[in-house]
């Protein structure tokens, strides 16, 4: 009975560190969502750089748009989070996206080191409970 105990302790830690492993891919999805974001931010506004005058449609809600113009491509508002926005000047603003891009790079490489660390756990102790298996399987016969 001791080897049955055993093996549902064995169960009952893989099962941890897969949902743990899970959880944590599910926010390297989320932070390769927020990069990819970034990187369009960043896209745009340097397109939008030095033009003048530029028409565009912008959203109004359930698949409809009106006509506007922008006349200011010189400063961009942006989120500094809680609800709170600030302007800045296009370059200030490619400074801060190029700072939040690294910092969310740097966030995915210790996710993905421990995304690594939990996988060697699991490879570690699968083994060992698959050979108790066997032998409380053995046993039962």
């Amino acid at each position: 009975m001791e080897d049955q105990q055993r093996l549902q302790a064995l169960v009952d830690e893989l099962n941890m560190y897969q949902q743990q492993s899970e959880i944590l891919q599910q926010q390297m999805e989320a932070m390769q969502t927020t990069l990819g974001e970034l990187e369009i931010l960043e896209n745009t506004i340097t397109a939008l750089q030095d033009e003048k005058d530029l028409k565009t449609l912008i959203p109004v809600g359930a698949g409809s748009f009106v006509n506007a113009e922008i006349k200011n491509t010189d400063e961009v508002i942006m989120s500094v989070g809680a609800g709170v926005a600030i302007t800045k000047t296009i370059d200030e603003a490619k400074i801060t996206i190029n700072s939040q891009k690294e910092e969310v790079k740097e966030a995915m490489g210790k996710l993905s080191k421990n995304i690594n660390t939990l996988n060697d756990m699991i490879n570690k102790i699968t083994p060992q409970a698959e050979e108790l298996l066997q032998k409380v399987q053995g046993r039962e016969q």
